[in-house]
């Protein structure tokens, strides 16, 4: 096996190709099982919920930011797969002792399909993946929304109130559905009611993960903003940047025309 880098530009050989491998990022467990790698798959997260058929029978080695770093030495793998943001250093470093960390950083279409084609290419399924990250581009290139110039808040927590800010990835997915992010603010801030009111957004998306906002909170959110469009939206389909991402574009492009249809998105 060629030497191979890691998106945080970190040399990492492999002796073969992988035979056991436990991955800490839902996205890319379900990207693993996509590219056909269900007996390789030897440990997951609790958080790895697709595919939902699948995922049942492999061993779960505790959250994404709570793993059980024991658990995960004795299913002796010979490749983990990880995430800069989604997984804490600490542990990752801890892993690095067991065996090869592969490590995704991830902000933007671009990077989630150079990890597909990365982790392909790592795997031994490099066609699959390059097919898959074809099809993922062409689709995100047929989806011409337009901009609207509307001002997007996109709502990931509750108690405190947290949004998706510039340079994450969930904001990349904003830009492509033809919105601009209304907070300035980098990473995940916290936001209070104050802060939500000045951003004036023009529409508010509530996401279903991770923090599960349902039709309650609607209301609760209207308030803060009278004037919005408040949506819920599922969140998988705006972070997750695997295999996923074959469905966000026509979810993106039935949302903004449904957005374009409420009366008062035009006023």
């Amino acid at each position: 096996m060629p030497v191979c880098r890691d998106q945080l530009n970190r040399e990492m050989e492999l002796p073969s190709v992988p035979k056991r491998i436990v991955s800490v990022v839902p996205s890319q467990t379900e990207l693993l099982f996509d590219l056909g790698l269900d007996s390789e798959i030897v440990g997951i997260t609790k958080f790895c919920i697709h595919p939902k058929e699948k995922v049942g029978r492999v061993t779960k080695i505790g959250g994404t930011k709570q793993l059980d770093i024991e658990k995960i030495k004795s299913l002796r793998p010979d490749l983990i797969i990880a995430n800069k943001e989604e997984n804490e250093r600490g542990q990752v470093e801890e892993m690095m002792n067991i065996c090869p960390v592969w490590i995704s950083d991830i902000c933007d279409l671009h990077g989630a399909v150079d990890m597909i084609e990365r982790v392909g290419e790592m795997v031994d399924k490099a066609d699959k993946a390059k097919k898959m990250a074809a099809v993922i581009t062409q689709r995100f290139d047929q989806l011409s929304i337009g901009r609207g110039g509307k001002r997007a808040a996109y709502f990931i927590w509750r108690k405190p109130y947290m949004v998706a800010g510039k340079g994450t990835f969930i904001d990349s997915m904003l830009k492509k559905c033809g919105l601009e992010n209304a907070f300035d603010a980098e990473r995940y801030p916290e936001v209070d009611a104050h802060t939500v009111a000045e951003a004036a957004a023009d529409v508010v998306f509530l996401s279903s993960e991770p923090y599960p906002f349902k039709e309650k909170h609607i209301e609760e959110t209207q308030k803060l903003l009278p004037k919005a469009i408040i949506k819920l939206v599922d969140g998988e389909l705006f972070s997750w940047y695997g295999s996923r991402l074959l469905h966000s574009p026509v979810y993106f492009k039935r949302l903004m025309a449904d957005l374009r249809n409420t009366t008062m998105y035009h006023h």
